[in-house]
């Protein structure tokens, strides 16, 4: 099977994750899986080093170019569908016309309705199939007018990583200037409205005064990065608050945590998180979106509302209670391994290409 994968972002973010991970998936299994990506993109990068074959289009007018090229990939005749992953490849496959001469699937992470005017009508009637991420995604397309058999399920997946090593924390925790007794909260994220950061600052400045050891690690760049800067500066919690920008090596991200947070307002099933309960760390989240199909509270998580007081409260119970920690730990990593591994999601990926190739 050749699958032609369509990503024209010009960043990374979770769904460019989840594409090199399907990508990197479907060559380990013998599938000449090809990529269309943007010139220079972490994507193109990633994918490259990971031995998919990669063709680019430049960072301008990338929908009509990719367009162009999408048509003439498609006439030779070597594809045998079309997997686009977010909407500016949707628009440049539509605008080819691959749909015309190949299955066209796109995955579907958000939850926001379908846009209802003329265009956005036109491509999704092209749409062979919908590959919602989760159930809340898939009942908001219901929700829109797709039939359901247009529409399947593959959940988001993550790798399973080797837990750290002592000497690898220990590392980890220097390259962030943790000393012994401090305990490090986490997030990982772009800095946009949505993800909520600015209810972990502000709940650690809550905390502060009773549990002086708590440290704040925050990574990721956007939009709010000022805004957040802002906050920690106001709030005079600059010794203790770690802004590092976009980490290209999360290991260290992960390695050096002992928790990690999850404020998000609006999520799919936030890969950030899943990676977090794969490397066995007690999280605190909300169950805003698809995230109450990722996390239980009391028994994978703490759940709580994206607002800094369940924020500081949940971080105080952690940080009084290591037995919790241990047993949130342990059991969202096992949650991970069963139902969101990256082997899994590929192998759900596979068994949708089937069914749509076998379909009249």
């Amino acid at each position: 099977m050749i699958p032609l994968f369509v990503d024209l972002d010009r960043e990374w973010r979770g769904g460019q994750s989840q594409a090199l991970l399907l990508l990197k998936g479907l060559c380990e299994r013998g599938h000449s899986a090809e990529l269309l990506a943007v010139r220079g993109s972490l994507l193109a990068k990633r994918a490259r080093k990971e031995r998919v074959y990669v063709h680019t289009v430049g960072r301008s007018l990338r929908r009509l170019y990719g367009a162009a090229q999408i048509r003439k990939m498609v006439a030779e005749g070597r594809f045998d569908l079309v997997h686009v992953n977010e909407a500016h490849a949707l628009s440049a496959a539509w605008l080819a016309g691959a749909h015309k001469r190949l299955p066209m699937l796109l995955s579907r992470r958000i939850g926001f309705p379908l846009q209802k005017n003329w265009v956005s009508n036109s491509r999704f009637r092209a749409l062979t199939r919908f590959v919602a991420n989760s159930e809340q995604v898939r009942q908001t397309l219901l929700d829109a007018g797709v039939p359901a058999e247009r529409i399947s399920i593959v959940n988001e997946g993550v790798e399973i990583p080797e837990l750290p090593s002592p000497v690898e924390r220990e590392a980890a925790r220097k390259k962030w200037q943790i000393a012994d007794g401090e305990y490090l909260f986490g997030c990982a994220g772009a800095f946009v409205p949505e993800k909520g950061q600015r209810h972990l600052v502000e709940a650690l400045g809550a905390i502060r005064g009773k549990f002086p050891q708590a440290r704040l690690l925050l990574t990721g760049k956007g939009e709010t990065l000022g805004e957040i800067k802002e906050l920690v500066g106001r709030l005079n919690l600059r010794d203790i608050v770690i802004l590092p920008g976009f980490q290209t090596h999360m290991r260290d991200f992960y390695a050096g945590l002992d928790a990690f947070l999850f404020p998000s307002e609006f999520e799919g099933l936030g890969t950030a998180l899943q990676t977090a309960m794969a490397y066995a760390l007690p999280v605190v989240s909300t169950v805003r979106g698809a995230l109450s199909e990722v996390v239980e509270d009391g028994r994978t998580a703490i759940v709580a509302e994206p607002n800094p007081e369940q924020f500081a409260a949940a971080m105080e119970r952690l940080l009084l209670d290591r037995q919790l920690q241990k047993k949130l730990g342990e059991a969202g990593r096992e949650e991970i391994k069963k139902r969101f591994s990256a082997d899994r999601m590929v192998e759900s990926t596979l068994r949708v290409y089937a069914q749509v190739l076998q379909s009249p």
